[in-house]
């Protein structure tokens, strides 16, 4: 025991116990979890064993991460185009960004519509102006010109 605190003193916890303490928060990528080990000033030679021996164990996964973070970004209304950058920059290869995409049953056309009519309401149909605006809000968010264009004749017609 600690005689100032009254507590035993802790235990120094394992590359494998630190990961899936952040694991058990949310999925990582393979290179996000390393990185962040290493930041903590883990080894980064048990860091790498020991997240390899995780993902064989199934704990850690690339695509179930590439398919939760798809799934979230899509449903904060974010397009295609956006995500697949986003899960490029986590260290993802394009094999594994391709199955996350044909694991989504969502569609972008309807994403788009619907953000649109959050974001501009019944504007949209007579103004001119509030399409031009929700347009470049959908290529910023990632959407391509053609699920842009669906989707403001989706709102404009209704």
């Amino acid at each position: 025991m600690d005689g100032r605190t009254g507590r035993r003193p802790r235990k120094v916890a394992t590359p494998t116990q630190r990961a899936l303490v952040l694991l058990t928060r949310r999925e990582h990528s393979r290179r996000e979890l390393v990185r962040k080990l290493v930041a903590r000033g883990l080894d980064a030679a048990e860091v790498d064993a020991a997240v390899e021996n995780l993902a064989q164990a199934g704990w850690q996964d690339d695509v179930r991460f590439a398919q939760s973070l798809l799934r979230s970004r899509a449903g904060s209304g974010y397009g295609p185009v956006r995500v697949r950058a986003e899960l490029q920059t986590h260290g993802l290869g394009e094999e594994t960004v391709a199955q996350a995409f044909e694991a989504f049953e969502g569609s972008w056309e309807d994403i788009a519509a619907d953000l649109v009519q959050r974001r501009f309401g019944a504007d949209i149909a007579t103004n001119p102006v509030q399409r031009r605006k929700a347009a470049d809000l959908l290529y910023r968010r990632g959407f391509p010109a053609d699920c842009v264009s669906a989707a403001i004749r989706r709102r404009t017609s209704d």
